[in-house]
Order: structure tokens, then sequence, then C-alpha cells
């Protein structure tokens, strides 16, 4: 495997803290070390926005089809070396090989998209009222990004905003949770070896409040975009008011599945317990509250019951595992004190519910299906990032209708039926960004991703994930001989 650097990329420069300060990067399976990585604070952030504001001007009058060359080498590079890139990302964060592997080549397919996008993404001309003006609609590049991302798909979710941002013609500085910071220096390498110019692109790894305040507090950051929790979006909102910064921000999620009878059983069954565990539940956009009609709602739990219980827990690097650990011991803590708590409260676990006793070392827990939930629980109220699949019989459409949309998130909401007038009340009348029938990813580089009410402002990937860079400024032409 390729020996690569793992550094802070500040104005072209691989380079450590300027504190000197570093940070034990743990594998989540094994709890051992396997990289210090250099852990900074504010003055990193300033100096990298320093070197992205520099950088700007060149950048940004780059032609259209120059930017997309740059960002079209990137995605070569990341998908010449994908199963080592795949290997690298796996040691960090615990999903299985697989799992890695795919995420980078989405990487891949975003710069790679971005690329495409960015060079058929037109002005307008607006017919005038007068015979002696003319109008039209040009846009332009924002100026300096900053990208806070998290740990839970530490190339995706940086690769989208990284990808638009540039093809766009902004600068960034990107910080990502300093869990999994390989992934997103293996990211600014691979544009680094496309020949990107020195400053477009910065990656720091750090303080993250300290980090976070410097891209706050210098006007010369137009757009802050933002992966990760409510609780920490609505810190970034309190912040932007007083420097009126943009925000992009995609939050936390708490995604029902409605589940109707008329679908196959097994199959649902199954499809639904692999999208529950697809990296270990810790998905913004993972299933969470399974509403699965009372006509077969037991046989429903009995099967997601015996496919979870026969799952193989391990390291992501083993072929056969089917799921690998959490990122850390306090989210397995949390996701065992949800299932606790809802247990007190009359829920009942059929399947897993406890830590892996054969597995002494690394953050696993079980995949688990609970049974008798009800909406009074955290298990059914907060959302889970962890392997816990619940589930709640119902009888009338409009009631779980009523019932899915009855939370503060609004991201994405899942169905299974063969009904298509069905299907069209639900997209309808579910109150979700995304909503998904018969189908278990809603993403995909040229669609819209994102969500409503806590779950987040503005969209990633699309034409829509394109103007989040872009400023639209109106001109007007006057005294125009008819």
């Amino acid at each position: 495997m390729t020996a690569y650097l793992y550094k802070q990329l500040i104005n072209g420069q691989w380079t450590d803290a300027i504190n000197g300060g570093t940070w034990d990067l743990i594998n989540p399976a094994t709890e051992q070390v396997i990289g210090v990585m250099p852990f900074g604070d504010g003055s990193d952030a300033q100096a990298a926005i320093d070197a992205a504001a520099a950088a700007f001007p060149a950048w940004s009058h780059k032609t259209a089809y120059e930017r997309a060359a740059v960002l079209m080498k990137a995605a070569g590079w990341i998908r010449e070396r994908v199963d080592e890139l795949g290997r690298i990302t796996t040691e960090e964060c615990g999903k299985p090989l697989r799992e890695s592997t795919a995420e980078w080549q989405t990487g891949a397919n975003l710069y790679e998209w971005f690329a495409e996008e960015v060079k058929r993404h037109y002005g307008r001309v607006i017919p005038s009222r007068r015979a002696d003006r003319r109008i039209m609609v040009v846009h332009q590049p924002l100026g300096v990004v900053a990208s806070i991302s998290a740990w839970n798909f530490p190339v995706y979710n940086i690769a989208r905003s990284w990808a638009a941002a540039l093809a766009a013609g902004c600068t960034v500085v990107g910080r990502p949770s300093e869990y999994t910071p390989r992934s997103a220096m293996l990211l600014a390498r691979a544009l680094v070896e496309a020949g990107i110019p020195d400053g477009v692109i910065n990656v720091i790894n750090g303080d993250a409040d300290a980090q976070g305040q410097a891209f706050l507090h210098d006007s010369r950051v137009r757009q802050i975009s933002f992966t990760g929790s409510t609780r920490v979006g609505k810190l970034l909102m309190d912040g932007a008011s007083k420097t009126v910064t943009r925000l992009s921000l995609e939050l936390g999620g708490n995604a029902p599945v409605l589940i109707f009878p008329d679908v196959d059983v097994e199959q649902v069954a199954r499809e639904s317990v692999t999208a529950k565990v697809r990296n270990n539940g810790q998905v913004c956009i993972a299933p969470q509250r399974y509403y699965v009609h009372s006509r077969i709602a037991e046989e429903f739990l009995d099967r997601v019951a015996q496919i979870a219980s026969g799952l193989k827990l391990g390291s992501g690097l083993e072929p056969s595992t089917d799921v690998g650990p959490l990122i850390n011991a306090r989210q397995r803590e949390r996701v065992e004190a949800l299932v606790t708590a809802s247990l007190t409260q009359g829920a009942q676990v059929l399947s897993g519910g406890s830590r892996p006793d054969h597995l002494a070392q690394g953050y696993f827990y079980q995949p688990t299906v609970i049974a008798n939930v009800n909406p009074t629980m955290p298990i059914y109220r907060e959302e889970i990032f962890g392997p816990v699949l619940p589930v709640v019989p119902f009888s009338d459409v409009d009631e779980v209708i009523h019932m899915a949309n009855d939370t503060e998130y609004g991201l994405v909401a899942y169905a299974q039926t063969n009904n298509l007038k069905l299907s069209t009340k639900l997209y309808e009348e579910l109150e979700y960004g995304m909503v998904a029938i018969n189908e278990w990813l809603p993403s995909t580089p040229e669609a819209p991703f994102g969500g409503v009410k806590v779950s987040g402002i503005g969209r990633v990937c699309g034409d829509e994930g394109l103007n989040e860079f872009l400023e639209p400024k109106t001109v007007f032409f006057g005294g125009i001989s008819p």
C-alpha cells in the first residue's frame, strides 16, 4: 500500500499544526492507534482562509472548462487507487471495506459530475418591458467556502460540497472530523495531483469550536457548508446571524419507513435489515421508525429478527464482515442508553440488544430489533445513529402518515408498496425533503439531497447543489436605441 503523507494542506503545502498539536487516530475495530494526526486551532483556520482568499481571484476567473479539467483528473486519480483508498477509510471509520470503496467511487463520481454540470450552468436573458433596456442574469462564485463535515461518510460528505464549490469557482477550506481526517487529506491529494493551484483547496484538522469560530468571524468566508448534528447546526445559525454568513446545513434525521401489506415480506425484511445496518446505522438517512401494517407485522418482525441475528460483526477489513464497529465508545454508549431507556418503558428486544461477547476490543454493538415500541420512547423520538430497528404496527393510512410527520425532523421518508395511487398520496403528503418509494438509497450526484424542518437548509448534489455556491447577479443595460 502507498505510504501517503497525512498532514494539513495550507496554501499548497502539507504541514503540521501551527501550535504543534497532535491527535491519536484510533481504529474503532481494534481501539489501537493507527496514526498521529496534526491537531491545530483557530490559527490554522486563519492561515487557510488567508490562502483561500488570495487564491480566489485567479481561480474564479478560470473558465468552467479549466476548472472542470482539474476535477476530472482528480476523479481519475481516485479511480486508479480506489481499493487502497477504501482500506484507509475503513481503518479510520470502521465500515466494511465494500462500503468504503463504494464511497470512494461516489467521491470520484461527484468530482466528475460537477465538472460536467458547471459547463452547462447558464444564465438567462429577461425580456424587458422597455424597448431601450436589456436585462440578463449571470451567476458568479461566492468566494471562500468553509466546509465542516462529519465522520460517518468521510469521503461522500466532503466530496459533494468540495466538488460543487470548486466547480463554481469558489476556493475551499475543509475541516473534516478529527475521527476521520485521512480521507479528507486524500481527497485533497487527488486535487493536488490533478494540478489544482495553491490555496484553492485547503484542509485543516483541529479544535472544532476554535476553527468554526474563525470561519464565522472572518468576513471573507462567504459560505459555511456543514454536515452534522442539528445541535451544532443551530449553533452555526446563531453565529452566522451576527455576520450574515450563508449556510448550507445537512443535519439530523429520523426517517420513517411505511411498509404496506401488498409487498413481498421476505424481500422487504432482508432489504430493511441491509439498509438499517449500512455503516452500522450511522447514516443521516438511515431508516429508523419502521411502521409495518398489522396484517404483516408479526411475519416481518420474525424475519428481521432472524436475519439480524445472523449477521457477522467484525473488522471492516475482513471480507466476510456484515457489520463493523461504531465510531467510538461515546457513540456506542449513547446507543446503549437509548435502548435501555426504551426497555424500561416496555419495549421488547427480539434480537441483539447488547455488546457481542466474542469481541472484547472495538466499539461493537449487535444489530438489534425492537418490538412493542410507542412514540414516547427515546428509541422512537431521537435519532439513533446505530444498528437498532424499532417496529410499530399500523392499520390506517392517514394515521400512519400523521405519525410519520409528527417529528421535528424532515430529511427522508421511505415507503414500500406496489400501489401507484397510494405511492402518489405518500410522496405528496409526507413532510420530508426526500421520499423514497421501493428504494433504499436516496442519494446520487445528479439529484438534490437535503431536508426540511430541523433536518437542514439548502441542498447538496444536483444543479441545486451547484447553485449553493453561486450568486445570481442581475445586469441592466439602458439607453439602447430601439
